[in-house]
């Protein structure tokens, strides 16, 4: 057995874990909304679903949870037992192939953690409007003018 739990008790807490729209998605999602930015959400066509995908500036972004992802997991990933230590560290080397298909077709991507949008939201908004700004000259579509810092 992999954990402390039974199999049936593992399958019932796994299952109740929420792969979209989650508190964090759901916070970052308000922010994004106030900017007044158009966007699509959990894209299914593109690798690894981006949580959010501005198609006009070619950028994704992606909200990773600390723990499921593995934020500084060489440090501590000794201290779980080898059924999460694989589990993580599967999902860490999806993300990277992720991050590579998605640049080899032309994106932009930004990875941003939960401690981030706890911590700092507006240097997240920053970052994705100068990734915005960066993609689109002129004030093109995806940023209107009232956008424009």
């Amino acid at each position: 057995m992999p954990d402390n739990l039974t199999r049936e008790q593992r399958r019932k807490t796994m299952a109740a874990v929420k792969a979209m729209n989650t508190s964090l998605e759901r916070t970052v999602d308000q922010a994004f909304r106030k900017q007044r930015w158009t966007y699509d959400r959990n894209v299914q066509g593109l690798p690894g679903k981006p949580d959010f995908v501005f198609y006009r500036a070619r950028l994704v972004v992606f909200v990773d949870g600390d723990f499921w992802h593995g934020w500084r997991f060489p440090q501590w990933n000794k201290a779980l037992k080898p059924y999460w230590r694989r589990k993580i560290g599967r999902t860490r080397a999806r993300d990277r192939t992720t991050f590579n298909r998605l640049r080899r077709q032309g994106w932009t991507v930004l990875r941003f953690w939960e401690h981030q949008v706890s911590r700092d939201l507006e240097g997240i908004l920053d970052k994705v409007h100068r990734a915005l700004k960066g993609h689109i000259r002129n004030g093109g579509p995806a940023l209107r003018a009232s956008q424009r810092r």
